[in-house]
């Protein structure tokens, strides 16, 4: 089989955290396995706030990577931090990012699109690539790609974990920010050879547009099998009922909802707070750890251990009695990746989630439970239904959905990989 190479443009990539990094990953980590070597450009090791090393350890020893730092507001203020205080730094970035969101357009990550683009140039110019792809956020990335694409005529793919964020994720300032957002999602979307998104809503949001781009293909988020397959009767500690979310608290609104479903749960039935322990893994706004206070569910009841090395995260939803998920504002185009992870734990799920919305749709094909978003009364019932199962038969597993298995990630790579060994030699078929 001959190699092919493709460059990846992605700022988050290991030793990065977060939910951000698993989907790039995922690709670089298996695309080799079907004749695509990667070389990653991206950003310094200790340019993003959520770092977990061990994801090192998944990173192919055949894929370049070119760590490029500096070029962002973040970086920099991690970096004064950092020297004030000589650690890591907690989260307290929500004014920088509405200062960012003000000045740079369309993301706080235009300067280092800036520098990742210098350095994905100079590597073009040496040649040895067949394809170029970018994804987002940071969706100024895109456009480096975009002045790429044109310089070099390579074939370009644009990847779209969520979409276009300044404007269905984040609202713009002012009129005017919409409309130069808007006109920037639509020079990518117009100059990209193939547009890739990760939920089926927003491909179809692009494909209804009057000007769709010429190709959009969806290829989920999914997952990496976890080697650690769960068994009903394990369990670290037999007499707790564990209730687990992992991902990001960072604008959800519906933590405090779940908070408060778990007050009321509590007060219906005192006695559970011996027995319940709830863990919210993940970045979180300390607003929602200060409501856990006033509700009286802290200290014992209710943990926020904030970010978790991944290994760690999967280890919490394995041991999890039910696992809960619920999404960020305004992202009702997306699937969130922990959705497929918590599939694969073989534990039951309760999501709150809107009916119709996509990942609602896929839980509940998966046998998995659907609240209303803010319903708190009916979770709480539903929380309280699941507990009282649990002290009558005990630990319960859910039997993980056999559509499951085409979402791992090395299947999308497979999937992948045909769609750029199309791009390349249009005459010859997809893998």
């Amino acid at each position: 089989m001959s190699r092919r190479r493709v460059l990846v443009l992605s700022y988050f990539y290991p030793p990065h955290g977060g939910g951000g990094v698993h989907r790039v990953l995922g690709f670089t980590r298996h695309l080799p396995e079907y004749g695509w070597d990667c070389t990653v450009v991206c950003g310094g090791a200790e340019d993003f706030w959520i770092v977990d090393d061990r994801l090192l350890e998944r990173v192919p020893p055949g894929t370049r990577v070119v760590r490029v730092p500096g070029g962002t507001p973040l970086g920099a203020w991690l970096r004064v931090r950092r020297q004030a205080r000589g650690t890591r730094p907690r989260q307290e970035f929500g004014w920088l990012r509405r200062l960012a969101d003000f000045w740079l357009v369309p993301d706080p990550y235009v300067p280092w699109a800036a520098r990742g683009r210098a350095a994905a140039a100079r590597l073009l110019a040496g040649g040895g690539f067949d394809a170029l792809l970018s994804t987002s956020p940071p969706d100024s990335l895109h456009l480096a790609a975009a002045a790429l694409r044109g310089r070099f005529r390579v074939p370009w793919v644009a990847d779209f974990r969520d979409p276009w964020m300044g404007l269905y994720h984040r609202r713009p300032p002012s009129a005017w920010h919409a409309r130069r957002q808007a006109a920037l999602e639509r020079r990518v979307l117009a100059g990209a050879d193939l547009v890739i998104t990760a939920s089926r809503t927003h491909a179809g949001m692009l494909q209804s547009r009057p000007d769709p781009p010429r190709r959009v293909r969806h290829l989920p988020n999914g997952f990496e099998p976890d080697p650690a397959a769960p068994a009903a009767e394990s369990h670290p500690d037999p007499g707790v009922f564990r209730i687990v979310f992992t991902g990001t608290l960072t604008k959800m609104p519906d933590t405090e909802v779940v908070l408060e479903a778990l007050h009321e749960l509590l007060a219906r039935r005192p006695e559970a707070r011996r027995r319940i322990r709830v863990t919210l893994a993940g970045p979180f706004d300390t607003g929602y750890r200060d409501r856990a206070v006033s509700l009286g569910l802290t200290p014992g009841i209710v943990a926020f251990p904030g970010p978790l090395p991944h290994a760690e995260s999967r280890a919490l939803q394995r041991d999890a009695d039910v696992l809960v998920m619920w999404k960020m504002e305004r992202m009702e185009a997306t699937v969130p990746g922990k959705l497929y992870e918590y599939l694969d734990s073989g534990r039951p799920v309760v999501g709150l989630l809107a009916a119709g919305d996509e990942a609602a749709e896929l839980l509940e094909r998966a046998g998995g439970i659907r609240v209303d978003p803010g319903d708190r009364a009916e979770l709480a019932l539903v929380l309280d239904r699941m507990y009282a199962a649990w002290q009558e038969r005990g630990r319960t597993a859910a039997a993980r959905p056999a559509w499951l298995a085409a979402h791992t990630r090395a299947n999308l790579a497979r999937e992948l990989a045909g769609e750029l060994d199309t791009l390349v030699a249009p005459g010859e078929p997809p893998r």
